[in-house]
């Protein structure tokens, strides 16, 4: 019987608990290490690289494509950008324009520094003015990100939540600097979700895998490693794609390691089974141990979660309906839980 009841980090927590505190971090090799990863699994990710001011850098994904009404308005905000056309480039009524005109309009006047400091110092008049201020910020930054799958008007409006959470979180400091990586990072991450969304890390896994085929082709009939721009010219890319692509596949791999559990030693089938059953009792014994020193509701809620009474594991939804509660509640107290027990 093979029981998995595992309460150490996942590979993705291990990766990311690793990088240092204030660095970046890859979008592809961010989607690469969520491959397969549930919703909450991501938030959390998300939330823990911005706690620890870790940027998702977005130069390596790669555009999206397609023909669809979305698709054609990108190309045009990207080419109205490059062209320095925006808005006057757009239809009269077009919401982005009217958005930009309307900011364009609006007086502003002040040191942001200085306001910043009042603010710290809890004079909470001058939010407005900062706010205004720092609009146009936003909407430089959010142009810098067009044509990566998000739209224009969407990228603002991310952008300027992250302009609020900087300005509600500010405390002293370079005001302009805090406010850039909190606009910074909410278009990083929107942008990084919707190639989640849009399938980019299933197009990714198609690409390396072709890329892997093709270097193993080359291999055999080179009789050496193939170069970065034989393999383009085989696979119809660039070189700098074939290059991301590589990246890529490392990352892919040393993943796939990590996971990988270590291959049994061949022993004799009967002595096998006697050591199996004793592990199984063993690891029953530890678990009801772990589970003890949990409150009996938390118990219950991670016994139902893993399938611990024999049955099949719950998805939060599921153990949520048993237990009365919602599935942001079961995933919360499931990793309240699991925290408590890896002190243990």
């Amino acid at each position: 019987m093979n029981l998995e009841f595992d309460f150490g980090l996942s590979p993705w927590e291990e990766a990311l608990e690793n990088m240092k505190s204030g660095g970046s971090l890859s979008a592809v090799r961010f989607l690469t290490l969520m491959e397969g990863e549930e919703e909450p699994a991501v938030e959390d990710a998300l939330r823990y690289l911005e706690e620890n001011k870790i940027l998702l850098e977005l130069s390596d994904l790669p555009k999206p494509e397609g023909t669809g009404e979305a698709a054609v308005r990108l190309k045009l905000e990207e080419k109205l950008v490059q062209e320095g056309s925006i808005p006057q480039g757009l239809p009269q009524c077009d919401p982005l324009r009217l958005y930009l005109e309307d900011l364009a309009s609006v007086p502003v006047c002040g040191d942001v520094q200085l306001l910043a400091e009042a603010l710290a110092q809890g004079d909470k008049s001058v939010v407005e003015r900062l706010t205004a201020l720092m609009l146009s910020h936003v909407v430089e930054l959010a142009q810098q990100h067009t044509g990566k799958g998000v739209l224009l008007l969407d990228l603002i409006q991310e952008g300027s939540l992250g302009l609020w959470q900087g300005i509600l979180s500010y405390t002293g400091g370079d005001f302009h600097a805090h406010c850039d990586w909190q606009i910074r990072w909410e278009l990083a991450r929107v942008i990084t979700l919707q190639a989640r969304d849009s399938g980019v890390g299933q197009k990714l896994r198609r690409a390396m895998e072709d890329l892997r085929s093709v270097d193993e082709r080359l291999l055999c009939d080179l009789g050496r490693n193939p170069t970065a721009e034989e393999l383009a010219q085989e696979l119809h890319m660039s070189v700098e794609e074939v290059l991301i692509l590589s990246k890529m596949l490392d990352a892919t791999r040393n993943l796939a390691r990590a996971k990988a559990p270590e291959a049994p030693a061949e022993d004799d089938p009967e002595e096998n089974a006697a050591v199996e059953d004793t592990a199984y009792f063993q690891t029953r014994q530890r678990i009801a141990e772990l589970l003890s020193a949990l409150p009996e509701a938390d118990a219950r809620l991670l016994t139902l979660r893993f399938g611990l009474e024999g049955g099949k594991p719950l998805t939060p939804e599921e153990t949520g309906m048993k237990l009365g509660l919602t599935p942001q509640e079961v995933v919360t107290r499931e990793a309240a839980a699991l925290s408590q027990l890896r002190g243990k």
